[in-house]
């Protein structure tokens, strides 16, 4: 029996060589689509995380003796074999002193030499040169400065300079000129490793060892960091990234967006395969009663149809997989060139994990059998008999059948949960609305198809070719609804996506513009990762006040704290002076009391997130702990600033932060001038000043916003790639579609154009029959888009990150203007294969 079932299952497809291609095709296509983006998806993960670890200067695990001396450099090797670690890099670093007048009249008196392994140590941080070029492991008297340095010692590329060594004075040859030093400290001379053992007499040592972890997860990373500790004992300090930090929460919302883009392609290449296969299989109605006329059971018609569905998901998975992997490889190679660019991101080798393979294998196999199932067994229960009848027009009836009540109900629910605010119902009223939009899709196919048809016939054509089609249409709504459906989800990922960049693009641009709209920006090395900053004491501001053309001058003050027993960075502001230069942005309380009551009481203000996981509002009291011991606070209101918009936030007074911290030390600054003022001269006076606060970099506040537009541009222009790439599968499948329905349609094609239909006519009615279907799942698109982009939003919203939703009326024509083209694209090839047929062997065919 298994090998009838085979042999007919092989004739069959042999025999249809056309609609068997097409199948595979859509198998092809949808395996591919899956494959590629989540291909890209771990891969451009992994790169987003350590570049953007290695771009800010933060490691998950920095490892020292607890002496602060060099140690075997067989530790590092002990260290690289635990499982879990992404990078690991050793180095050996030792400050200098520099005798007087050692180099003239430059002030140096200490220089840090720090020996690294060149190729490890890029892959824990970030080495940006202005000129020259890198270290590399053989050589040895080459070396790396700072500008900064450089310009102190009237140094350029090719100079040499010199050091004093426990080898007496050693010369070394500059290669390379990094950018100005940010953090605080010696000036850095960088030498590759092997170079800096033998200067310092230290062969085969280190003093520091920086590590990078394969995950996010807070767990996995607690147990790879517990594994460390045991291995190393108690002789070894540990130094690690705190969840809590801005880099740790970008990295989890970067995990988090790619995977829920991932999640969209497995479900565009699902849909792609069930929708074409079934299809094949319900247009097999008159095959089906030909087995049964000539004495094929039930089970015979089911497993010649399932094997089918193996033979082509085989096929179509094997090429989609390898074909994935191609284009997945390519595009990951254009993005790469954009990324490095703007953001500084190193691609890498494609990620395959075991899990993909084996979840294309089955959506493609699988995926293909269960779409083939379904009809299969429904159409073998009929009678030969009734097998065999042409397949009837739907009734209007039927039509607005038990799916269609059962779809409106589930429309219903969706815009009910939309109302409630619960983001965990809005997100299950996607899913309804979605369900629900195919159900009813049926009951929408004819109103819809007779409005754009009306349309396009006054436009357009006006010789019946519009309700010809529209009439094809509304003979079989259920197939023309399933069709749709496919333009559906993808316009409606498109529209979902596209408008919640949009939303945030818009919104986080006006939070920086309120956050960091002064003048000029002071700002420490490591913004928002306060506490590795070192700041300044309050002569600074004094003297920045005194600069000429200045207005205002507000500065930022931090602690670190518990809120309730939960982690929080403390930032002192001025509550008189910080409205004057910048803005919170205000989810509740308001903002022109809530200033006033920092100033006057024991209140404070909690940014989004901390409010997100806390459940604290507006009103409420709250402990913080202080080196006074543990005082009782009220929160004014809730809102927060730019900087420290992904970690727990807290904003009190200058004066509280005195009084219960004893902190005076300002880390960050904003000044505004006068309207009137010369900013060319203001700045000079700014950075004469700050000649003696290397720990700072001054940024004029209209540079650091175009930068910061810049950067979203480049990482939204990446999500852009990736709308490109969902909205493919809807193109291929209409066109695949379209092309079997032209092939089922082959003898009512030759009765056009034997009653005298010509080929233009004939080509005419197939266009607008695909523009009308690209009309219907284009309408129903944008509907169910616009929910999954208020859903996108809300979960930001409810995970403490606000974001005003704007309308995306841009996204929308671009949508409209997609999916009618889709539809004219998709139309082309069934068209033309329309308008060729021969009519004697088209009213033969079958």
């Amino acid at each position: 029996m298994l090998k009838l079932q085979l042999i007919l299952a092989i004739r069959y497809l042999w025999g249809r060589k056309l609609r068997t291609l097409l199948t595979t095709l859509a198998i092809f296509f949808g395996t591919m689509v899956v494959f590629a983006t989540n291909l890209m998806m771990p891969t451009m993960l992994k790169a987003f995380e350590s570049n953007l670890l290695a771009a800010s200067g933060q490691v998950d695990i920095t490892i020292s003796h607890e002496t602060g001396e060099a140690f075997s450099t067989r530790i590092l090797n002990q260290v690289k074999t635990i499982p879990g670690i992404r990078a690991i890099s050793g180095s050996l670093s030792r400050p200098i002193n520099i005798p007087a007048d050692f180099y003239g009249t430059s002030k140096i008196t200490a220089l840090t030499l720090t020996g690294i392994d060149p190729q490890d140590a890029r892959t824990v941080r970030s080495y940006p040169l202005e000129e020259g070029r890198f270290l590399r492991s053989s050589e040895g008297n080459n070396a790396l400065i700072t500008t900064s340095l450089a310009k102190k010692l009237n140094l350029e590329l090719g100079d040499k300079l010199t050091l004093p060594t426990t080898d007496g004075m050693i010369t070394l040859r500059i290669i390379g000129l990094q950018p100005e030093r940010a953090m605080p400290g010696n000036e850095e001379v960088l030498v590759s490793l092997s170079e800096a053992q033998k200067l310092l007499d230290l062969p085969k040592r280190i003093n520091t060892i920086e590590i990078n972890f394969n995950t996010t997860d807070e767990a996995q990373r607690a147990s790879i960091q517990n594994e460390i500790e045991a291995l190393l004992g108690d002789d070894f300090s540990l130094g690690s990234l705190s969840s809590q930090s801005e880099i740790f929460a970008s990295m989890k919302m970067g995990q988090a967006a790619f995977n829920l883009i991932g999640f969209l392609a497995m479900f565009m290449g699902a849909f792609i395969i069930f929708n074409t296969f079934r299809t094949i299989i319900a247009e097999r109605r008159h095959d089906i009663g030909m087995l049964r006329t000539i004495g094929a059971n039930r089970r015979t018609i089911v497993g010649i149809i399932l094997t089918e569905g193996f033979i082509q998901g085989v096929v179509g998975t094997s090429l989609g997989i390898f074909a994935g992997y191609i284009i997945g490889s390519y595009v990951m190679e254009l993005m790469g060139t954009m990324l490095t660019q703007f953001m500084n991101v190193q691609i890498g080798a494609p990620i395959i994990q075991p899990s993909l393979i084996i979840t294309t294998i089955f959506l493609g196999v699988g995926m293909t059998i269960l779409a083939g199932l379904l009809p299969a067994v429904s159409a073998s229960r009929l009678s030969p008999l009734e097998a065999l009848r042409p397949t009837p027009p739907e009734t209007a009836h039927k039509t607005a059948g038990l799916g269609v009540y059962i779809g409106a109900g589930l429309l219903i629910l969706a815009i009910l949960a939309l109302l409630t605010g619960n983001i965990g119902l809005i997100t299950l009223g996607g899913l309804c609305l979605l369900i629900g939009l195919v159900l009813v899709a049926p009951a929408l196919v004819r109103p819809i198809a007779l409005v754009f048809s009306q349309l396009i016939t006054s436009i357009l054509v006006r010789d019946g070719t519009g309700s010809l089609a529209q009439n094809n249409l509304s003979r079989q709504p259920t197939r023309a609804a399933v069709t749709a459906s496919a333009t559906m989800i993808g316009l409606a990922i498109i529209v979902g996506l596209g408008g919640a960049i949009s939303s945030i693009t818009v919104g986080f641009m006006q939070v920086v513009e309120r956050s960091l709209g002064s003048d000029y920006l002071i700002m420490p090395p490591s913004v928002a990762v306060w506490n590795s900053d070192v700041g300044a004491k309050q002569d600074l501001k004094k003297k920045l006040k005194a600069v000429p053309g200045v207005s205002v001058v507000s500065t930022l003050r931090f602690a670190s704290s518990t809120l309730d027993g939960d982690a929080v960075n403390l930032l002192g502001i001025d509550p008189e002076t910080y409205p004057q230069v910048a803005s919170l942005t205000f989810q509740e309380g308001d903002p022109s009391t809530a200033y006033q009551e920092l100033d006057e009481s024991q209140t404070l203000i909690i940014n989004g997130i901390t409010s997100a996981q806390t459940g604290l509002v507006t009103g409420d009291w709250v402990r913080i702990s202080t080196p006074t011991g543990q005082k009782d606070y009220q929160i004014a209101a809730v809102a927060g600033d730019y900087l420290n918009a992904k970690i727990m936030t807290a904003y009190i007074s200058h004066s509280n932060m005195s009084r219960d911290f004893h902190k005076e030390e300002d880390i960050f600054y904003q000044i505004n001038a006068f309207d009137n003022a010369d900013p060319a001269h203001v700045q000079q006076k700014l950075e004469k000043i700050l000649e003696d606060y290397p720990q700072f970099n001054l940024v004029s506040g209209k540079d650091y916003l175009a930068e910061t537009k810049t950067l979203f541009d480049a990482v939204f222009a990446g999500y852009g790639v990736l709308l490109a790439v969902l909205s493919v599968p809807s193109l291929i499948a209409m066109l695949n579609t379209l092309t079997i329905g032209v092939l089922e349609r082959t003898r009512e094609i030759g009765m056009l154009r034997a009653i005298g239909a010509t080929r233009k006519q004939v080509r005419r009615i197939v266009v607008i029959e695909s523009v009308l279907l690209a009309a219907i799942g284009t309408a129903l698109g944008l509907l169910a888009g616009l929910y999954l982009g208020y859903i996108i939003l809300q979960s930001l919203t409810t995970g403490g990150f606000p974001v005003d939703y704007s309308f995306p009326y841009t996204g929308l024509i671009a949508a409209v203007a997609t999916g009618l083209f889709f539809g004219v694209l998709a139309a082309i090839i069934p068209a033309r294969q329309a308008s060729a047929m021969v009519i004697v062997k088209a009213l033969r065919y079958e």
